[in-house]
């Protein structure tokens, strides 16, 4: 297992190719080139895991806003499901966001129970609940992990 920051075109298209087979984004009824464009947006941090030289997790962060530190998507290909790699991307993007910023902000999808029992299980607690964010009928549930308050954080302050 190996976690780094994108660097190919062939890693952006393996990563839309598993958001576009993957809960949330197939219920929400994202298309491919819209999911595609997420990996080439300003400001993100694109992380990919890789196995055997294959793309099999990846997480889009962003540490600019208000929500800096905001985990704007995280995924596992399906043939690597079950194996403990989401939890492990997720533990290096929170200590990636915790070496400048005291919290991870996410959105889990209202309909997307088991990913929010996984970061309920690792610490993230829900915030509130923002209805039809991103289509009509599904809500989506901010959750936060943090270490401290950003007031007084010796990089947030800067």
């Amino acid at each position: 297992m190996n976690i780094s920051l994108m660097a190919t075109d062939a890693e952006r298209e393996a990563c839309a190719q598993i958001m576009a087979l993957s809960d949330p984004w197939v219920t929400l009824g994202y298309t491919h080139g819209e999911l595609r464009e997420r990996f080439d947006a300003p400001g993100v941090e694109v992380y990919v895991l890789t196995e055997d030289e294959r793309v099999a997790a990846f997480a889009v962060v962003s540490m600019r806003g208000i929500l800096s530190g905001y985990l704007q998507s995280i995924a596992v290909a399906e043939a690597y499901r079950g194996r403990g790699l989401g939890t492990a991307l997720l533990r290096f993007v929170e200590e990636r966001v915790f070496r400048e910023k005291p919290n991870v902000f996410l959105f889990v999808s209202s309909f997307n129970h088991g990913a929010r029992r996984l970061y309920e299980s690792l610490g993230y607690e829900m915030i509130g609940t923002v209805k039809d964010f991103l289509v009509k009928g599904c809500d989506e549930q901010l959750m936060r992990k943090t270490i401290g308050p950003l007031r007084g954080w010796p990089m947030a302050d800067g």
